[in-house]
C-alpha cells in the first residue's frame, strides 16, 4: 500500500482548482469541442464532401391483407448497394413490428406506476396480451438458398456468405407476417379502427417489413433498439409494391399507382384526370359511393400495384369506407396530384379542409426550402393518429356525430395534416437520423408548420412557434428538462423538447436575431445540400452560419446543449442630464429639486408644533440663514463665462442640447445570453424600439451596463415588448417597476352537458324560434 501526506492531497486539489478555474465558460465560445471535426465525408461550411457517400436499398414486395384475421404478409427482395469505402461482412434490418412482441424490451423498460389517476385506457395497454411482432419466415439469397440471420428484438442481422466489396450489389429474399394492431385500444403508428356498427375496418399500414438499416462515416451500422420514442433511420431507395386486398377496398400508398385500369372504374379514372387540372378538390369517390360500398363484404380481391422512386419508406392505407377527392398542384415544373381519403366519420370537415390543406401546405413549404418533388401527397384520415411516410400521412381529426366540431378539433385537424404533409421534407427528403435525433426533423417541421400556419389565417390559434409559448416550459423544473441534444429515447417532455423549443427557437433566429432575409436564405441552403441525403446537427448549424455570415455558435450552445432559460432583467436606471455650468440655470435647477425633496416626518411635524428662536428674533439670522446657496453671484458669472471660452463649437452644440442620459443595468438571470430589445416610451406619448446584438454580453454573461440619450425625457423603458425572446419573467422587464395583473376565478363546481360551440349555438337558435 502507498501512502500519501496531507501535503499531496492538498498539492493535488489546488492544482485541480487551477486547472478549473482556466476552463472557458464563456458563452461565447466556439463549439469546436461540441461537433464532430468536419472532414471530407462532410465540410467545415456544413455541406457534404467529395467522399461523401449513402447506400442504397431497393425493394420489391408482394403484401396481403388478411381483413379477416387483420394480418399482414408478405414477401420481399432487398437489393442493398455498397457505397461506403467499406468491406461489409453483414447487414442489419429493423424489424419495428417486434417492439410488439411479447419478449419487447419496451415493455419492460416503460416508466409505470399504479395511482388513482390510472384510467382504463393506459390500464388496457398495460395489459393487453396481443401477440405482436414479425414472424419471420425464411430468410434467403436470390437463389433461394437459406442465409444465417439472428434476431435481436427489434433489429435483425443478415451474415453474408461472402464480404459485400465497396461498389458492390446484394440481393436476398424475406418472407414474414404479422398481426395488425387495433391502435384504438393498444395505441401505435400503424394498426387498424375498427367500427363496430357496420363491422368494417380501416387500415394505416406501417413499419410493415423487414427494413434495412442506415450505414454511414458516422454511426457506422445505426443499429441502436427500436423503444418506442427514437423513430426510423433508412436509407433510400426504389420500390415497387404489389398490395393485394377485399375486392371493394380502394388503397392509397406510397408513389404512384401502375395499374389503375385493373383496380378503378372508367368514371374514376376519368375523374381523376380531371382533379388533375381542377382548382378545387374533385370528388373521385363521393360519400354516397363510400356509403354503398361499405354495406357489403367483397369475397373477392385486389392488386394494387405501386411504384415509387429515392424514397426512404413506404407506407398504405385500405378501406371498403374511404371517399376519395383529389386536386393538382404546381411545385416548381411538377404538377402535384393532392389527394384525401377519409371514412364519412371524418365529414364535414374532410371534405371541406383536408385537400386544400394539403395543397396549401406543399406550396408553403416548397417555398421555404425546395419544390416538391414527388408526384403526389395524401393525407388519409383515422381517429387520433398523426403519422408520415413518403407521400402519405394518416391523420385524425374528428367531428362529433352530428357534424359539428370545436375549434380545437378543426384546428387540430389542420395542424396535424400540414404537420405531417410537411414531414415529406423532414425527414422524408432531408433524411435525418430520427432514432437518434428526434428534433431534427420534428423540431424543424414543427417551425415550418408555423409559417404554413400563419399563411392560412390571420386568427390561426398556434400551438408552437411564437416565443412566449414555450415560456411555461423553460421555466420549469430543470430535473425534467432535457437539451435538445439529447438522444430520442432519454429526454423528458418529448413534445417541448423535441417539437416545440427548437421551432421557437428557429423562430427567434428568423424574427430576432438574424432577420428573415438572411434566415430565408440560409435555411433553404440547407435544405437544398441535403435533400435526399443523410445531415447530422453539425451539418444544420454549420450550413445556418456559412449561408448567413452570422456566428450562431453561442445561440446553438445555449438553446440546443442546455437547459438554460431566458430571464433578462431590468435591475437598474441611472437619468443624468449635463450639467451645464450655467450658475442661473444650475442653481435654479436645484432650488426645484431639494423643493422636491422627501422631508423627514419629524420635520413636517416640527412646522407646526415648534417656536424656534429665529423666528422671536429675526435680527439672529445671518447670511447662512438665508438662501444663499441658490443666489447667482457676480464670481458665478465670471467662472461660467471663462468656462464657455474653453470650449469648441461641437462641445458647446453638445452644452445647449438639453439631452437626457439614461444608465441601464441589465442582469442575465436565466443563463441564456439574448439580444436586448427595448422599448423606450417617451413623456410625449411617442416611443422608440432599440435592438442590441447578444454579443452585448460577449465579455461579461452576466451583468451589462448601457448608457442611452435622447432629446425627450424618458417615461417607460420595456424590455422584450413583442414578447419574442422567450423572457419567463416579465415583472422585472419594466421601468419603472410594473406589477403585471393576472387573473383567476372563483371556482364552484358545475354539472352540465358538455358541448362544443357550435352545438351551443345551434341549441340556442332552436331555443329561441
Amino acid at each position: 500500500m502507498i501512502r500519501f501526506t496531507a501535503t499531496f492531497w492538498a498539492l493535488c486539489f489546488s492544482l485541480m482548482l487551477v486547472s478549473q478555474s482556466n476552463i472557458n465558460t464563456n458563452k461565447f465560445k466556439q463549439l469546436h469541442d461540441e461537433l464532430p471535426t468536419p472532414n471530407a465525408y462532410r465540410t467545415a461550411s456544413g455541406a457534404p464532401g467529395p467522399w461523401y457517400y449513402q447506400n442504397q436499398a431497393d425493394y420489391k414486395m408482394t403484401v396481403k391483407l388478411d381483413d379477416e384475421k387483420q394480418t399482414v404478409s408478405g414477401e420481399e427482395t432487398v437489393t442493398y448497394t455498397n457505397n461506403s469505402k467499406d468491406p461489409l461482412k453483414y447487414l442489419w434490418l429493423q424489424l419495428d413490428q417486434n417492439i410488439r412482441a411479447k419478449d419487447s424490451q419496451t415493455k419492460l423498460i416503460s416508466d409505470s406506476k399504479i395511482d388513482a389517476k390510472t384510467n382504463s385506457w393506459s390500464m388496457k395497454r398495460m395489459l393487453n396480451d396481443f401477440d405482436g411482432g414479425f414472424k419471420i419466415e425464411k430468410v434467403t439469397d436470390a437463389a433461394g438458398k437459406d442465409l444465417s440471420y439472428t434476431i435481436n428484438f427489434t433489429m435483425m442481422r443478415i451474415d453474408l456468405p461472402q464480404t459485400l466489396a465497396p461498389g458492390g450489389k446484394y440481393s436476398f429474399k424475406i418472407k414474414w407476417w404479422y398481426n395488425i394492431n387495433d391502435r384504438m385500444k393498444i395505441g401505435g403508428r400503424s394498426g387498424y379502427e375498427y367500427f363496430e356498427e357496420e363491422d368494417n375496418y380501416l387500415y394505416t399500414i406501417a413499419q410493415f417489413f423487414p427494413r434495412m438499416c442506415v450505414y454511414n462515416e458516422t454511426e457506422g451500422w445505426q443499429n441502436k433498439q427500436f423503444l418506442g420514442s427514437g423513430e426510423f433511420t433508412l436509407p433510400f431507395g426504389d420500390y415497387e409494391v404489389s398490395i393485394t386486398v377485399p375486392e371493394d377496398h380502394l388503397v392509397a400508398a406510397t408513389g404512384e399507382l401502375q395499374n389503375a385500369s385493373s383496380v378503378l372504374t372508367s368514371g374514376q379514372r376519368d375523374r381523376l384526370a380531371k382533379a388533375k387540372t381542377a382548382t378545387i378538390p374533385v370528388m373521385i369517390v363521393t360519400q354516397a359511393e363510400a356509403e354503398e360500398n361499405e354495406k357489403e363484404k367483397s369475397k373477392g380481391e385486389k392488386t394494387w400495384v405501386y411504384k415509387a422512386k429515392n424514397v426512404r419508406d413506404f407506407g398504405w392505407a385500405s378501406s371498403r369506407k374511404f371517399i376519395w377527392d383529389a386536386m393538382g398542384v404546381k411545385s416548381g415544373t411538377n404538377t402535384v396530384m393532392c389527394m384525401s381519403f377519409y371514412p364519412k366519420e371524418g365529414n364535414p370537415l374532410w371534405e371541406k379542409y383536408s385537400t386544400e390543406v394539403v395543397a396549401h401546405t406543399i406550396k408553403t413549404y416548397s417555398k421555404y426550402s425546395f419544390d416538391y418533388p414527388y408526384p403526389v401527397a395524401q393525407s388519409i384520415h383515422a381517429n387520433s393518429i398523426g403519422m408520415e411516410y413518403p407521400m402519405i400521412c394518416f391523420n385524425g381529426g374528428r367531428p362529433e356525430k352530428d357534424g359539428t366540431y370545436s375549434e380545437r378539433t378543426k384546428y387540430g385537424m389542420i395542424g396535424v395534416i400540414i404537420h405531417e404533409v410537411g414531414h415529406n421534407y423532414f425527414p422524408m427528403i432531408v433524411n435525418s437520423d430520427e432514432r437518434q435525433w428526434t428534433w431534427m426533423d420534428e423540431g424543424l417541421n414543427t417551425f415550418v408548420q408555423y409559417l404554413t400556419e400563419t399563411e392560412w389565417s390571420d386568427h390561426y390559434p398556434h400551438r408552437r412557434g411564437p416565443a412566449a409559448k414555450i415560456v411555461p416550459y423553460m421555466k420549469g423544473d430543470k430535473k425534467y428538462i432535457s437539451p435538445i441534444m439529447t438522444n430520442s429515447e432519454s429526454i423528458w417532455q418529448f413534445g417541448n423538447n423535441a417539437y416545440g423549443k427548437p421551432a421557437t427557437a428557429l423562430n427567434i433566429l428568423r424574427e430576432t436575431v438574424m432577420g428573415r432575409e438572411l434566415f430565408d436564405h440560409a435555411f433553404r441552403e440547407y435544405c437544398q445540400r441535403w435533400m435526399f441525403k443523410h445531415p447530422n446537427p453539425a451539418d444544420f448549424f454549420r450550413t445556418m452560419e456559412d449561408a448567413s455570415g452570422v456566428d450562431l455558435d453561442w445561440f446553438w450552445r445555449g438553446w440546443f446543449f442546455t437547459t438554460d432559460h431566458v430571464d433578462i432583467s431590468l435591475d437598474e436606471v441611472a437619468w443624468y442630464q449635463l450639467n451645464t455650468q450655467n450658475p442661473e440655470v444650475e442653481k435654479a435647477w436645484q432650488k426645484e429639486k431639494d423643493e422636491k425633496e422627501r422631508r423627514f416626518i419629524g420635520e413636517i411635524r416640527n412646522d407646526t408644533t415648534l417656536k424656534r428662536i429665529l423666528d422671536e428674533k429675526p435680527e439672529l439670522a445671518d447670511f447662512y440663514d438665508s438662501e444663499w446657496k441658490y443666489q447667482v453671484t457676480e464670481m458665478d458669472q465670471k467662472d461660467y463665462e471663462r468656462y464657455l471660452k474653453g470650449l469648441d463649437k461641437e462641445e458647446k452644440k453638445i452644452l445647449d442640447s438639453k439631452l437626457n442620459f439614461y444608465q441601464l443595468n441589465f442582469s442575465n438571470k436565466g443563463g441564456l445570453v439574448m439580444p436586448i430589445i427595448l422599448k423606450v416610451q417617451f413623456g410625449d406619448g411617442t416611443h422608440d424600439v432599440i435592438r442590441i446584438p447578444a454579443e452585448i454580453w460577449r465579455k461579461n454573461n452576466d451583468q451589462v451596463s448601457k448608457v442611452f440619450f435622447f432629446e425627450k425625457e424618458v417615461k417607460q423603458f420595456e424590455l422584450d415588448p413583442f414578447l419574442e425572446t422567450a423572457d419567463v419573467d416579465v415583472n422585472n422587464n419594466y421601468w419603472p417597476q410594473q406589477i403585471i395583473p393576472s387573473r383567476f376565478e372563483m371556482y364552484k363546481e358545475q354539472k352540465r352537458e358538455r358541448m362544443n360551440p357550435m352545438q351551443r349555438s345551434e341549441s340556442t337558435s332552436e331555443s329561441m324560434e
